[in-house]
């Protein structure tokens, strides 16, 4: 079972950001108490080979940087509906073959994907086409 830590983002939200636990799917959950949860901190993956599914609740809109660095056996990520932004290395060597963004996707940090040797295709949603399609074309998706 994944044990999350929390840790407040000054706004009544939270962050994730900590994750002890070796399962196989993981399951974020989308509150803390009283506050939503609106950020994945950064690296509370990296490293977990182990990690072959993960669930992000729609409530995110911020994903922190190096979150699956070296997730070498992951191979299906959902990503949340609200989700804006991501931050520098997000998916840096993880091992998913497509990764499908969501519509209202607007930043995209040119090493987004870096040394992710299986990605084959990466989906734009509507927002991200327009927004940082320049990107994806860079990276030949």
């Amino acid at each position: 079972m994944q044990e999350f830590l929390f840790s407040p983002t000054g706004d009544g939200t939270y962050s994730v950001s900590g994750c002890k636990g070796d399962e196989a799917n993981v399951l974020i959950p989308d509150s803390y108490g009283s506050g939503v949860i609106t950020v994945i901190g950064d690296k509370l993956f990296s490293g977990h080979k182990e990690i072959e599914s993960v669930h992000i609740p729609d409530t995110v809109t911020n994903m922190g940087e190096f979150i699956f660095d070296g997730c070498e056996n992951l191979r299906h990520i959902d990503l949340p509906a609200q989700l804006e932004c991501l931050w520098g290395y997000t998916f840096f060597r993880c091992g998913n073959e497509e990764i499908i963004l969501p519509d209202k996707l607007v930043t995209i940090p040119p090493f987004a994907f870096k040394d992710c040797k299986n990605l084959r295709k990466v989906v734009g949603g509507k927002g991200s086409k327009e927004k940082i399609g320049w990107q994806l074309k860079k990276l030949n998706y």
